[in-house]
């Protein structure tokens, strides 16, 4: 069985006689991703103080490595703080200090390494980070997405095995929360940490997140996968989840998971059964473009095939969700197979002439971008996981846009 990195046994901790959590239960994996969310006041930043050390229960243990932490010895419970590192939600940037010093500050503080092994471990961090470019510059210079790097810089700059992250993108509109999230997911695989985040930016962060926990109530109400989320069936919690993730996407102004499926769920209460509908399970190779052509373009291409996928399809009756962070599933009730597939190639022309060339203007270097689309029939026995595994595969390139040239396939 696979031992947790971080793991709570009923933990309990109560201030002035109040008690925030009360026999939490939880598991954080090494390499993942994990998203706590809950309602504001229900104890989620005195989770992370618990990880982080700077709080300790009044009852249940902690366990680093499988160990109790109260079973370590001082020095061995400091070297495992040590590889803890904490991104602030709103950057904490010493704005009377330089890029390069901000970032050096951990280094300065809490080792004992030598000038010279610091200057080399920072440009390491920023070259890797590719903010070389920004070394003498000031917090105040700098753009938001800028500061944003940097202040990520820094929380990598001592090797961390561990870095939390408290609400990273309050306050930001939608592509900027998403370009946030996607710089977690990507410097994740790049440096191998495992993160742990708090956050109300729902579904947004869903997309990233391997793992989910709910703080409900003091304790930890569920604990899996987004998928498995949205199967919950609590009457209390869902109402909670439908509250914070409300009716649809932001980024794409599609129905949110949660909506879809009870829209799913109700056509095929309401159909007969034998009756049959037909899916479209849109597509972009998301990473590949955010690697190719930066996170921001990429989240303007999926953003805008969200809006073309509701402006085609719900006037037939359609309705759509993002369910993974480049793919969307439409379902169509009222339309056989033939009359989508002239539909969808309807959509991927328009696509292709009215709405990539504006999203593409001024990138000088030599790109692709491909929109797939894999049609299928489903009846009221398929769920959506095995409609979406039905029409992966029968996807198939509908549109193409290279170096600025247009072909829309046939």
């Amino acid at each position: 069985m696979k031992i947790p990195l971080i793991e709570f046994r009923d933990v309990t901790k109560r201030f002035d006689g109040n008690t925030v959590l009360d026999g939490a239960n939880l598991n954080i994996y090494e390499n993942e991703i994990t998203t706590i969310i809950g309602k504001s006041g229900t104890g989620k930043s005195v989770l992370l103080k618990h990880i982080i050390g700077l709080l300790s229960p009044d009852e249940g243990g902690i366990l680093f490595r499988g160990k109790p932490v109260n079973e370590m010895s001082k020095k061995e419970w400091d070297g495992c703080r040590a590889q803890i590192s904490f991104m602030f939600q709103n950057n904490a940037l010493f704005d009377s200090m330089t890029v390069f010093e901000n970032i050096a500050l951990p280094l300065r503080q809490t080792t004992n390494l030598k000038k010279k092994e610091i200057e080399k471990r920072v440009m390491s961090r920023l070259e890797q980070m590719e903010l070389a470019d920004v070394i003498h510059q000031y917090p105040s210079e700098l753009s938001g997405g800028m500061q944003k790097r940097v202040a990520m810089a820094r929380a990598l700059v001592t090797d961390p095995s561990i870095v939390l992250f408290d609400e990273p993108t309050t306050g930001q509109d939608p592509i900027r929360k998403n370009m946030i999230l996607s710089m977690i997911a990507n410097y994740r695989k790049k440096f191998g940490f495992t993160a742990v985040l708090v956050s109300h930016d729902i579904p947004d962060v869903f997309f990233i997140s391997d793992r989910i926990l709910l703080l409900w109530e003091g304790n930890i109400a569920f604990q899996g996968t987004y998928e498995e989320l949205t199967r919950l069936d609590h009457p209390m919690i869902d109402e909670f989840i439908r509250s914070i993730e409300g009716l649809k996407d932001e980024l794409t102004g599609l129905l949110s998971k949660k909506m879809f499926r009870s829209r799913y769920d109700f056509v095929i209460d309401r159909g007969h059964a034998d009756s049959i509908i037909t899916a479209v399970l849109f597509g972009v190779h998301f990473d590949r473009l955010s690697d190719r052509l930066g996170s921001q373009t990429a989240l303007e291409v999926l953003k805008t095939l969200g809006e073309y996928v509701n402006k085609y399809f719900g006037p037939l009756g359609g309705f759509s969700a993002r369910h993974s962070r480049g793919r969307i599933l439409t379902i169509l009730p009222y339309l056989q197979p033939e009359e989508v597939e002239r539909s969808v190639h309807d959509f991927a022309w328009e696509f292709q002439q009215k709405a990539l060339p504006g999203i593409t203007k001024g990138i000088q270097e030599c790109f692709e971008i491909m929109v797939t689309a894999g049609i299928t029939e489903a009846g009221p026995a398929d769920d959506i996981e095995q409609i979406i595994e039905k029409a992966s595969t029968k996807q198939k390139i509908i549109a193409t846009y290279q170096c600025g040239k247009e072909d829309c396939s046939k």
